[in-house]
Order: C-alpha cells, then sequence, then structure tokens
C-alpha cells in the first residue's frame, strides 16, 4: 500500500508534538513534578512512536520507544527526575528531529547518531532504576465520568474498546484497521460502506488511539466507546465523550453519537494546506486587483452619467477585491509565538554554558506577522538573543557588585506600529562600550570621529568582521553574524535600530513590512518612469526654496528643514534617467528615513497613494541595484519599487567611482603630452 499521501501529515504533526514536548521539558520542576505535564510528555512520545510505527520509519520507532519507556516510569513514580536526566530528554528531542528531516528528504537517519542518543537513554534507564520518584502533583479532576474513563485507561486495566471511522476510502480503511491491530487485539471488524467499527481490546488510552489515528484522518471522523460488561455492571452505562488528551494538537473533541453523525454535528475548525496553494491564490488575487486598476484607470475616460451604472459597479469591485485582499492576506498571518517559542530552550542552553542566569520575558506573542517573513526573522533574532546572552547580560558575580539583581533579564517583545511590525530584543545587561567600538572601528580603518553621535556608533556593530570580543567563543567574537542580521533584514525590507545605554542595557529593534506580497506606496515620477516608494518609509514632501539649499561639492547638496541639514538623493542621478528634473527647486523633495537616519529623494512629481502587488524582481529578470521589487500599475504599465534603505549607499559608490575617474581622468593628462 502507498503510504506516501499520509506521510506529509505525519510529519507535520510530529514536528508539533516534539516543539510541545520540549516546551514542557523545559516548564517542569524537577522537584515536584506536575502528573498532567508529564503525561502530556509521554503521550507526545507514544503518539510519534505509533505514527512511526505505522510508516515503517524504524529509527524513529526505536528511539522513540526506549524514550517512551523512561516517561512512563517517571509519571509512574518510579524514576527520580534530574536536571541531567532533562538535559537528556532535550537532547533526544533534537536527536528525534534530525530523524524526522532525514526521513522527510527519503534518507536513513545517521545510525550512530541514533545508537548514541539510545545508549545514553538506556544509560539513564539503568542509573535511575532503584531510583523511586516523588508521587506528582494531581491533575485537576475532569468531570465524573470522563475521570472513570481515564483512570481505568492510566491503570493500563484489560478493556473493550469501540472504535468508529466514518467516511474512509479503501486505502485508509486497511491502514487504520492495519494501525489498530497493532495498538491491540482487533476482537470484530465490520464494514458498511465508507464506515469501519473495530472492537479493540487493549491497555491504551483513547486519546492515545486518536492521536495515532489523526495522523491518517480527521478527528471529527473518529468515535470511541467503552463497551459495557453487563455482568460486572448490570446497571445500564450511558456512553460518554471521551475527551482527547491536551497534547494531541489535532483533537479537540470526540462525537460520542453513533456514526454517521448527527446533523449539526460539530466539524473540525481548521484544515491544512499546503503553502503553495496559499500563495497561488494571493497571486491570483494580486493579478485580480491589478486588473481592477486597469478598469478604473481606463473608466476615468468614460462619462459618469451616461455609464453611472457601469461606474458604480466598479466601486463596488473595488471595495470587494480590497476586501478580498486582505482577508487573503490574513490567512499566511501567523503569530509571533511561532518564533518566540524557541528561545527558552536557547537562552537554557546559552546561558548554562556560560554560567549566567537569564529569565526570559515576551510581549506581544499574538502579533502576527507574514509566514514568509516570520520564518526568515528566526535566524537573525536567534543572532541578537546569543550576542545579548553572550555579550549584554554579566554574570552573577559581576551583576551582584553593580548592585543588580544576579538573575538577568531579556525581553522578545513585537507590536504593530503603522504599517510595520516592530521586533525588539532587550536586555538589562552592560549595554555597549562606546570608545571600544570606536577604537576597533580605527584599527579596522572605517570613518569614524569623537563627534558621531550615539547612533551612529551603535550602527558600527554592522560592519563586516566587526567585534569587540575580547576572546573567541563557540557561541560569538569572530566579528561574523551582525553584518547578515542587518542585510537579511533589509532583504525582508526592513531597517534595524539599536539604543544602548551604558550599564543599563542595549535594546536592538527591527522594523519589518507586515507582508512582502503587497505594500502601501507613494509612486512617483522621474523623467519619464514611476517609481514607487513603500510609504513606511515616507515622513513628508515639500518643495525646497533656494536658501534652503546648501552644495558640500560641486554635485553634493544638503537641504535645511527645520533647523536640520539632511543629504539630498537625486533618483535620476541614482537609475540614470534622462529627461528628468535636475533642478530640486523645481522638483518635489521626499523626505524619508531608514536605518535611523533622514534624507532627500530628487523627484519631478507625486502621483499617489495606493496599495501596490510587489513582484519579485530577481525570479523575472535579475537584481537591481537599489530596487526590491517591481509592480503593475492601473494602466498596466511596470513601476520599480525603491529600495530606500539602500539609497545612501549607492550614493556614496557613485560618488567614490566619479572621484576615482577623476583622479585617473588628471593622471592620463599629466602623462600624455
Amino acid at each position: 500500500m502507498d503510504l506516501s499521501q499520509f506521510t506529509q501529515a505525519f510529519f507535520v504533526e510530529a514536528i508539533e508534538l516534539l516543539a510541545e514536548m520540549e516546551q514542557l521539558l523545559l516548564d517542569l520542576d524537577v522537584e515536584a513534578p506536575d502528573g498532567e505535564q508529564l503525561n502530556a510528555i509521554f503521550r507526545a512520545a507514544h503518539s510519534i512512536k505509533g505514527g512511526a510505527a505505522t510508516f515503517g520509519f524504524t529509527a524513529l520507532t526505536n528511539t522513540t520507544h526506549v524514550l517512551e519507556t523512561l516517561l512512563d516510569r517517571a509519571r509512574h513514580g518510579q524514576l527520580h527526575l534530574s536536571a541531567p536526566m532533562i538535559d537528556a530528554f532535550l537532547e533526544t528531542k533534537d536527536a528525534l528531529q534530525e530523524q524526522l528531516t532525514a526521513y522527510q528528504a527519503g534518507k536513513e537517519p545517521d545510525a550512530e547518531r541514533v545508537a548514541h542518543i539510545c545508549g545514553v537513554l538506556q544509560q539513564l534507564a539503568m542509573e535511575g532504576h532503584n531510583a523511586v520518584a516523588p508521587v506528582p502533583a494531581p491533575a485537576p479532576a475532569p468531570a465524573p465520568v470522563v475521570e472513570a474513563a481515564a483512570s481505568a485507561d492510566e491503570g493500563h486495566s484489560d478493556g473493550v474498546l469501540v472504535v468508529r471511522f466514518a467516511r474512509l476510502s479503501d486505502s485508509e480503511c486497511e491502514l487504520l484497521a492495519g494501525e489498530l491491530a497493532n495498538l491491540g487485539t482487533v476482537l470484530t471488524r465490520t464494514r458498511s460502506n465508507d464506515q469501519l467499527t473495530v472492537r479493540l481490546a487493549t491497555t491504551c488510552d483513547p486519546g492515545d488511539i486518536v492521536a495515532v489515528c489523526c495522523f491518517v484522518i480527521d478527528e471529527s471522523q473518529i468515535d470511541i466507546t467503552r463497551e459495557v460488561n453487563e455482568e460486572a455492571a448490570p446497571v445500564a452505562e450511558v456512553a460518554a465523550p471521551v475527551v482527547p488528551p491536551p497534547a494531541a494538537p489535532v483533537a479537540a473533541s470526540l462525537a460520542a453519537a453513533p456514526v454517521p453523525a448527527p446533523a449539526g454535528a460539530k466539524e473540525s475548525s481548521s484544515i491544512r494546506v499546503d503553502v503553495e496553494k496559499v500563495d497561488q491564490l494571493i497571486n491570483l488575487v494580486g493579478e485580480l486587483v491589478i486588473t481592477q486598476s486597469m478598469l478604473t484607470q481606463a473608466a476615468t475616460a468614460l462619462d459618469p452619467v451616461a455609464y453611472e451604472r457601469f461606474l458604480s459597479g466598479l466601486g463596488h469591485l473595488e471595495r470587494n477585491a480590497r476586501d478580498l485582499q486582505e482577508s487573503v492576506m490574513s490567512i499566511r498571518m501567523m503569530p509571533m509565538d511561532y518564533v518566540f517559542s524557541r528561545f527558552p530552550r536557547v537562552i537554557r542552553d546559552v546561558s548554562a554554558k556560560l554560567g549566567k542566569q537569564v529569565r526570559l520575558d515576551t510581549y506581544g506573542k499574538e502579533t502576527e506577522l507574514d509566514k514568509g517573513l516570520i520564518e526568515r526573522i528566526v535566524d537573525p533574532l536567534t543572532h541578537l538573543v546569543r550576542n545579548s546572552l553572550d555579550h549584554g547580560i554579566e554574570s552573577p558575580e559581576v551583576r551582584l557588585a553593580k548592585g543588580k539583581d544576579a538573575t538577568g533579564q531579556l525581553l522578545l517583545s513585537a507590536q504593530h506600529h503603522g504599517g510595520n511590525i516592530v521586533i525588539e530584543v532587550s536586555d538589562d545587561g552592560a549595554g555597549l562600550n562606546r570608545e571600544r567600538i570606536l577604537d576597533k572601528a580605527r584599527q579596522q580603518g572605517l570613518p569614524v570621529n569623537d563627534a558621531m553621535p550615539d547612533e551612529e556608533v551603535w550602527q558600527l556593530i554592522f560592519a563586516p568582521g566587526f567585534s569587540t570580543a575580547e576572546q573567541v567563543t563557540d557561541i560569538s567574537g569572530r566579528g561574523v553574524g551582525m553584518d547578515v542580521v542587518k542585510r537579511n533584514i533589509q532583504e525582508m525590507g526592513g531597517h534595524v535600530e539599536i539604543h544602548s545605554r551604558g550599564g543599563q542595557g542595549t535594546a536592538t529593534r527591527i522594523v519589518l513590512p507586515l507582508t512582502l506580497a503587497i505594500l502601501n506606496g507613494m509612486s512617483v515620477r522621474v523623467g519619464s518612469e514611476a517609481y514607487i516608494l513603500p510609504l513606511s518609509y515616507v515622513i513628508e514632501s515639500l518643495q525646497p526654496l533656494p536658501e534652503h539649499l546648501h552644495s558640500i561639492t560641486a554635485d553634493g547638496h544638503v537641504i535645511r528643514v527645520r533647523g536640520e541639514y539632511l543629504p539630498l538623493i537625486e533618483l535620476h542621478r541614482v537609475f540614470d534617467v534622462a529627461g528628468a528634473q535636475t533642478q530640486p527647486t523645481q522638483g518635489i523633495l521626499v523626505i524619508v528615513q531608514a536605518d535611523d537616519s533622514r534624507f532627500a529623494l530628487l523627484v519631478d512629481e507625486l502621483l499617489g497613494q495606493h496599495q501596490v502587488v510587489v513582484k519579485n524582481l530577481e525570479t523575472n529578470y535579475r537584481k537591481v541595484p537599489g530596487i526590491s521589487a517591481a509592480t503593475i500599475l492601473g494602466d498596466g504599465s511596470v513601476a520599480f519599487i525603491v529600495d530606500v534603505g539602500a539609497m545612501p549607499r549607492i550614493q556614496r559608490a557613485q560618488a567614490a567611482s566619479a572621484v576615482a575617474l577623476a583622479g585617473a581622468a588628471r593622471r592620463t593628462d599629466v602623462l600624455v603630452p
């Protein structure tokens, strides 16, 4: 039987179970372990083992079996938990993750790695064989009928469960029947059309059966009741719904009514959809928005009286297209908790290695960000967190000597700000050392001076190869990472800000657009070309007076805006556009801010503000300096989206190139008579 159609569901849910297992292990109090937490960890391992056995993943089955045995002893008070044991369980979680990755790639896991982790677990089993653990704290008592069922299962007493499946295909029927045979003894098996009823003698918890079967079908297709022994219980027992364990993310509740389910029965509240399908839907909606813009553009030439009904319908189409666009975009939005939940483990491991005590606080976990961005932000955030742990937060001894609490604080926060999301990593550590950064910058030949404002000094740490660490460790100090962080953030259309105070700590802010698929932009004209400026960068626009302009070089100017002098960047020079306005007093200056610096962009005309559908330029053409993407306007023409953050860098490069060419020309004049 071809099981490939079911393996993807297994991989997705197994990864979720491993993430839940890790979080539960991190939260577990080894001195007084919570009984429900231990049960949930055990059920996660048990569910993964059942699915792995179904699909023939031998290494994964064997590893989870050894882990499950240890967890079972721990939850029944036969094994005393310790910090090293939790470390071993977390290491096992990592090993299971590696095995899943290997199976997903169609490969066998590393045999040596599998043997090592199984050996670690078996050694723990031998060492703790005679150690008796304290009795776990009791879980909150559930409803009476469910409690009776649960207590029978937890006691591992033999019993008969009636398992009913609905809406099965032939392959699903055979697969599930075979899996139930692995979980107990099949007493009877009845098939009727797309329904299957199995009487199963088993010691398994009904919730475990649900968790395993949900790798193949949805939980709404499953109904489990306990068969009543009339000789032992002469009074008729009413079958109650069996509540699946909290550890099974796909199982919320089971309908107890006979299959088929009655009308109005609650189905699953969510479905799994491939990201490729969502991306295709977003692309189609984007094309719809472009087509609607084209129609609106063409309709401006129509007589509003003669075509009143048509124009009214076009207005409805525009509103509906915008609502559809927003609804589809919300499908890709994911909570920041998806990212933040990874860091308790990182902080636990790194702080232990450094001998530091660190408390993690999070804020804004429910704040949503586009899936495409949320996956790319993990690595930059990980580097910033490790940097704070290594360079920022001091050791307990140093903190106590400074009058601080021995335990340092690391804060991860996320919040919406206008059309952006602001993600912050902050600590209450030593802060950045201005003098050390300037000294290191001078050693590397960077152009610095003592009068530089702090904001510019802090940005120096993003220079390639820059590090103030006194010694290189396996955590940091090699001068690689921070420049990659900044580059990755800029590629996502965002920028990085740093705020630091000596002895009080450092806060690093990442400002990102909410999505890369659609952005609010200001369209501008330069010569005969149209460009889009992301609205999140734009502060204001103005037409300057001659007295506000000041020359600093032959081709360089600054503009004075309310007492502040801002660099002037002429877009026609950056993109070599012919026929553009070259006199700043005859054009429009757009004041923008990027990377804590403000400057003015010279354009010919402001065309308007609107949402644009972002098209990847590299996929369809190639990388263009100063351009982040492209879009299609209402008249069908293509407009480039300006990479605002790259403008100062490009202008400096062009100025340096011009100076070099001028120097070469002068040398040629001297040599040639």
